[in-house]
């Protein structure tokens, strides 16, 4: 192979499209550019492209859709749209006490089967979310890194209990009042909270988990219901429409 044909290393590459993810210019459901474009704009080949995507699909950070492109993050469960066109009405409100029921019990289960290279791509999305920058990407790694410790439980019907409560938060003016919560101060909190339930699951007991997972969605239940106007209380009976992509 000469010097004119070879492969760059696909590092530098992989850091840019990193970058771009973290940088929130990207769609809400996290689509990257095409090859051809990302070529054009690192001004390198698409093979070499194509091969720092195939890295960036093995370490969990994207993932493809065959005739839809790549994404950034975990891909949804396929039942979510199913199991948001039977959802009816919910509000915020219930969301988050559907989470506090199901999601403990995800990383108490992920305590018993979460493997070590699922932890090690736990890891990498937790840090992703927390250099990340812009309201768009926080979401999306957050709801990366939750995902697949939904995914790893490997418990099918809290799998799809999981997808309907995803896909209700992936609403836009559910994800407006989350960012409204948010600031540096809670990001680390949140990062914080994150690293101790991956160190939970990591010790392989379930009760350890299930506290710690508790622990994060009570602060960020806390951190909505402190940015909610106490003389406001439409929040806890505004009904979502769920977008079923229909």
């Amino acid at each position: 192979m000469t010097s004119s044909t070879r492969i760059p290393s696909v590092e530098p590459i992989k850091q840019k499209v990193l970058s771009l993810i973290r940088s929130g210019d990207l769609t809400a459901d996290g689509k990257l550019p095409t090859e051809r474009v990302l070529a054009g704009q690192f001004d390198v080949s698409r093979r070499a492209v194509r091969l720092a995507l195939d890295s960036l699909e093995e370490e969990g950070l994207v993932w493809r859709k065959q005739g839809k492109g790549t994404f950034a993050g975990q891909p949804a469960d396929p039942t979510a749209e199913l199991a948001a066109k039977i959802a009816g009405e919910t509000n915020a409100l219930q969301v988050m006490e559907a989470r506090l029921c199901i999601e403990p019990e995800l990383a108490a289960l992920c305590a018993k089967r979460m493997q070590p290279e699922e932890l090690a791509r736990l890891r990498r999305l937790a840090q992703r979310q927390f250099e990340s920058n812009g309201s768009e990407a926080i979401e999306l790694w957050d709801g990366a890194f939750h995902r697949l410790i939904a995914q790893c439980a490997r418990n099918r019907p809290l799998l799809t209990s999981f997808a309907l409560l995803d896909k209700i938060r992936s609403n836009r003016e559910w994800i407006r009042i989350r960012a409204r919560a948010r600031s540096g101060p809670s990001l680390e909190v949140s990062h914080c909270e994150h690293v101790t339930i991956i160190e939970a699951i990591e010790t392989g007991d379930p009760d350890v988990a299930r506290t710690a997972m508790r622990d994060h969605l009570t602060t960020r239940f806390d951190a909505l219901r402190m940015e909610m106007d106490p003389a406001d209380d439409s929040w806890d009976t505004e009904l979502f429409d769920i977008d079923t992509g229909t």
